[in-house]
């Protein structure tokens, strides 16, 4: 029974390590060790110690399954609204509450009736969710890392439910513990083998911080500083340039041609700073009600010149027409740097369709080209902040990035796939919470 408990311990410990402002790994963390004081019922009991060996089983049993509800609902709705899940977490509170105020008024100990009641809807709503996470989920990496979770959780959570809370109404002498045991044991080995194989640590209770999240962090904290120190280094040198404009006789025209294209560089190297500064930064979104299919329109028309000019067909091709509560600046630069990535894949012309459809799970926006595409060992890297495959002046890398904040901030998600010589397809989903109305492809 300790080693469950320093076991389960030890992976809330990790968790909660890893990524302790992020909701998800809280509420992970909080189930874990819930259900790993348990493991200390026993050995406080052989010890004499009868009233702690109870208010830990208490406190095992009756918080667990809140718990367990709640990290289902914020892990398995992300894009839902902050409202509804703090609704979710009080009324899910109102059974444990209930019980624990009963015990107290009347020093009552577990009706494992009543438990039951609630405590299965609690485990059982919890598997739904992660089920129904992993079948409406898009992105790629984002449904294997799902399934992980789903593996390691959803059969353990059903042995609980059925061995621990259905069982002790049955046979409350019996241990049932034992053969719970061996679930626990199947979902460590899965956990390990996943963390091997995938890298991830904590699987998918960690992966909600995706490693882009990090890099972007990263970039945005250097770029900041490299943005601060240029402007105090340009300001010197500005300053200086028209200190020495000032003592130059009027004549000295070669010098004042010489300073002059100082502050042109110099104020070029700022812009440049801060344009990169301006991509990897946190962005700030101001969501209102938005046509995407008039965005999108909007983007095509401003890059058609350029594709015209390299023998690009460029085509919209809309099977809705959706209105979407989103920041349309931020969502139109990020179209825009998907449509120039696809514009410089053809460099000899070629087709781009710009393409608009919906689903149960949202809306998605794509941009898919028939291009020289993106060779498989590198399609890892392309949301790298700086990465690019590109020699052309003024491409820092940076244009996937941005994309991807605006659709992490947006709570959607980018995918990107690719076969080199057939083309590349990228696609912004966003959320079903974020549609607010649609119109078929058809309609204006």
């Amino acid at each position: 029974m300790l080693l469950y408990f320093f076991a389960l311990t030890g992976a809330a410990i990790v968790l909660l390590a890893g990524n302790p402002r992020g909701e998800v790994n809280r509420w992970a963390a909080a189930f874990l060790a819930l259900a790993a004081i348990g493991g200390l019922t026993d050995v406080l009991r052989d010890a004499g110690w009868t009233q702690a060996a109870r208010a830990v089983q208490y406190a095992n049993l009756v918080l667990t399954p809140y718990a367990v509800a709640v990290f289902a609902l914020v892990y398995s709705l992300p894009a839902a609204s902050p409202a509804r899940i703090r609704l979710w977490k009080w009324l899910l509170l109102i059974p444990p509450a209930s019980m624990l105020g009963a015990t107290l008024a009347f020093g009552q100990g577990i009706d494992y009736g009543w438990l039951l009641a609630w405590a299965a809807p609690c485990y059982a709503g919890a598997c739904f969710l992660l089920v129904a996470a992993l079948l409406k989920e898009n992105n790629r990496v984002k449904r294997r890392n799902r399934l992980m979770t789903t593996l390691i959780m959803v059969p353990s959570l059903l042995a609980v439910l059925f061995l621990i809370y259905a069982a002790k109404l049955i046979a409350p002498d019996f241990d049932f513990f034992r053969y719970v045991s061996l679930f626990f044991v199947y979902s460590f080995a899965v956990a390990a083998l996943s963390l091997f194989v995938y890298g991830v640590l904590g699987i998918k209770l960690r992966v909600e911080r995706d490693p882009m999240e990090s890099a972007m962090q990263a970039a945005s904290s250097g770029t900041h500083l490299l943005a601060h120190s240029i402007k105090n280094e340009i300001g010197k040198i500005a300053i200086g340039a028209e200190n020495a404009k000032r003592s130059l006789s009027g004549a000295d025209e070669a010098a004042r041609e010489h300073l002059a294209l100082i502050e042109s560089a110099s104020a070029h190297l700022l812009a440049m700073a801060e344009r990169v500064h301006g991509r990897t930064k946190r962005i700030e979104l101001r969501p209102e009600p938005c046509r995407l299919d008039l965005l999108a329109e909007a983007a095509a028309a401003r890059n058609r010149e350029r594709a015209d000019r390299n023998r690009i067909d460029l085509v919209c091709d809309f099977s809705v027409r959706p209105t979407l509560l989103c920041d349309p600046l931020h969502v139109a630069e990020a179209l825009e740097n998907v449509l120039s990535n696809a514009i410089e894949a053809l460099p000899g012309g070629g087709t781009i369709v710009i393409g608009l459809a919906q689903n149960r799970n949202g809306v998605s926006l794509s941009v898919e080209d028939n291009g020289i595409g993106i060779p498989k060992d590198l399609l890892g890297r392309v949301f790298e902040p700086f990465y690019s495959s590109k020699s052309r002046d003024g491409n820092f890398g940076l244009g996937l990035s941005y994309a991807y904040n605006v659709m992490r901030d947006s709570k959607g998600s980018v995918e990107l796939s690719s076969r080199v010589n057939e083309g590349t397809r990228v696609t912004l989903h966003f959320p079903a919470s974020a549609v607010l109305n649609s119109l078929n492809g058809g309609d204006l």
